[in-house]
């Protein structure tokens, strides 16, 4: 038995730099060299470092298993342009060392000219067909998520049959988490674990030991449902099956991975007023694009909240001081909000969580609300006594802090829900707009109070 070694790897600026002058002189036995027993994924961090057609060189003087990692690691946006460099005969040879999940990826990022060369070339024909068959399939569903790499047994199999076949369908699985059980139409039935096939009886049959009980997920689910699916149930791997219930496919863990970064990515751009999902090195418009959207939202709540104070200031030349504690307000209704909406929005990824309770949290909301509105505006009605000694400025202030933190609470509470329920993304909430709705809120209510004491 043998075991990989896997080169420690440092990407230094020395190193860059030779590498370079090896890619300038095609110094093939340093670049040999130098990546023999480097992990694929640190192979992929040096090549973002040079253009595509120096990748390709690369490429050239690698195993093609070691390039198929790399294709399959480098991020979408950059494949686009590397897989430009090779022919379709090259792209049909690093394909048939991957999972038909991972190369049906690939195809969907080529023409359909070129999708179908590639295609052409495969001589794996069960992996071509495999592809084939993912590429009818959205990309965004179980379906286009799916590998068809699975191991699987007949329900009427002895132990023996089955270890037989699992030998046979092993070669192209990678990893092998459980054995899926079928009926003769192909139906998925349940599971199997691995160790209880090695413990039965020879003679024993599937049907003797197998786990009916499977959570398995559609082929037109969406991605988002699978990755909650089995976050819920802490799959490492689902059978996917279709319309009739024949088993199709199954998703691992790794993809599912690849879809919880997604979403994380895309609710933390959205809480960040961010528009698109853009990258630091995308062009500068692309950048631009995605984020004016919400900063005119934030210039047209700041110019609301400027023509809003002009209603007050005939109470702002009188009192001046008023205007000392404007940040305070806007700043702690905008804080409260963006922590009760980000609470919300984290619960919501369980659609379980509201079913039924909606009353008793929004309570909940209140009772935390009441108490640290209680402490901060006592802490503030204290410091604007000792710096102020105004007994009046400093009743306003603290009344209308506590009546923000309410307010603001239940806006960055109510405010995702309302969107889920409207097929909005909830994530909007806890970004530009409750920072910018409860300003404008907070200023509603800080002159508003001072209007009433001042004048009673």
């Amino acid at each position: 038995m043998t075991t990989e070694t896997i080169m420690e790897f440092a990407l230094s600026k020395e190193f860059l730099e030779r590498f370079q002058q090896a890619l300038d002189e095609k110094d093939e036995a340093f670049i040999r060299q130098s990546l023999e027993g480097v992990n694929p994924a640190d192979i992929t961090a040096l090549l973002y470092e040079f253009d595509s057609e120096e990748c390709h060189y690369v490429f050239s003087l690698l195993p093609r298993e070691v390039d198929a990692a790399i294709l399959n690691d480098l991020e979408e946006d950059v494949r686009v342009d590397f897989i430009a460099e090779f022919t379709p005969e090259e792209l049909a040879k690093y394909i048939e060392y991957l999972d038909s999940d991972d190369g049906a990826d690939i195809l969907y990022q080529m023409s359909l000219k070129k999708r179908e060369e590639v295609i052409r070339f495969i001589d794996n024909e069960e992996k071509a067909s495999y592809i084939l068959d993912l590429l009818r399939y959205d990309e965004d569903v179980a379906g286009g998520l799916m590998a068809k790499e699975l191991i699987k047994a007949n329900i009427n199999w002895t132990i023996k049959q089955c270890i037989e076949e699992i030998r046979k369908q092993a070669e192209n699985v990678q990893k092998i988490y459980s054995v899926y059980v079928v009926d003769d139409l192909g139906k998925l039935v349940g599971k199997v674990s691995l160790k209880r096939i090695i413990l039965a009886e020879d003679s024993a049959k599937i049907a003797d030991i197998y786990d009916d009980n499977v959570v398995s997920v559609e082929t037109y689910m969406d991605e988002e449902e699978v990755a909650i699916i089995m976050r819920k149930y802490d799959l490492e791997a689902a059978p996917v099956v279709n319309a009739r219930g024949k088993l199709v496919g199954r998703i691992t863990i790794d993809d599912i991975v690849d879809v919880i970064t997604e979403m994380a990515e895309e609710e933390r751009q959205m809480m960040a007023g961010i528009s698109a999902d853009v990258e630091e090195d995308d062009t500068v418009w692309m950048l631009s694009k995605a984020r004016l959207p919400w900063l005119i939202v934030g210039m047209v709540g700041g110019l609301l909240g400027a023509q809003f104070m002009g209603l007050f200031r005939g109470d702002i030349v009188l009192i001046p001081a008023l205007a000392f504690f404007i940040p305070l307000i806007t700043a702690t209704g905008g804080n409260v909000g963006i922590q009760s909406s980000s609470i919300v929005v984290q619960s919501l990824a369980n659609p379980n969580v509201f079913a039924g309770g909606i009353v008793q949290r929004l309570m909940k909301v209140l009772f935390v609300a009441v108490v640290n509105g209680v402490i901060l505006a006592l802490m503030v009605f204290g410091v604007v006594m000792m710096v102020n000694r105004n007994e009046p400025l400093a009743a306003t202030v603290s009344i209308a802090l506590f009546s923000v933190v309410l307010l603001a609470s239940f806006m960055g509470t109510i405010t995702p829900l309302v969107l889920d329920k409207f097929g909005i993304n909830p994530a909007l909430a806890s970004g530009p707009f409750i920072t910018t709705a409860n300003d404008l809120l907070g200023l509603a209510v800080y002159f508003s109070v001072a209007h009433l004491l001042y004048n009673l």
